[in-house]
């Protein structure tokens, strides 16, 4: 794939992923790690500024070394989400679309408590 298509889509991932830390139901995880996978494949620039120097640093830090998130993350995580959910699960009407999203709450705090914790010394 050329590498101008893989910086576009890196950035679309960055962009994304900065979407996804604010909305509820859209992941930023997945989109940062697509688009240091991209950046690695196309700008060596980039991808050290999304290693070393974005707002996302420290996180991408814990995963690629560790596969673990860093130290705080997880309790931030957990509070943002199961806060976004519940403001999601308030405002819905339908009694099905709140058992869907308590459900898919339930599979994502899941998936995040297994997830293991690293200090940032380590």
């Amino acid at each position: 794939m050329p590498a101008f298509i893989l910086l576009i889509f890196g950035w679309v991932a960055v962009a994304l992923a900065a979407l996804g830390a604010a909305l509820p139901l859209l992941p930023a995880t997945p989109f940062l790690l697509l688009a240091a996978w991209c950046f690695a494949r196309s700008s060596p620039r980039f991808h050290r500024w999304l290693l070393y120097r974005s707002w996302f640093a420290r996180y991408l830090q814990a995963w690629q070394r560790h596969r673990a998130m860093p130290k705080g993350a997880k309790f931030r995580a957990i509070c943002v989400i199961v806060l976004s959910f519940s403001v999601s699960i308030i405002l819905l009407p339908s009694v099905w679309l709140r058992l869907l999203l308590l459900m898919v709450l339930a599979a994502l705090l899941l998936f995040i408590w297994r997830i293991p914790v690293v200090d940032e010394e380590q």
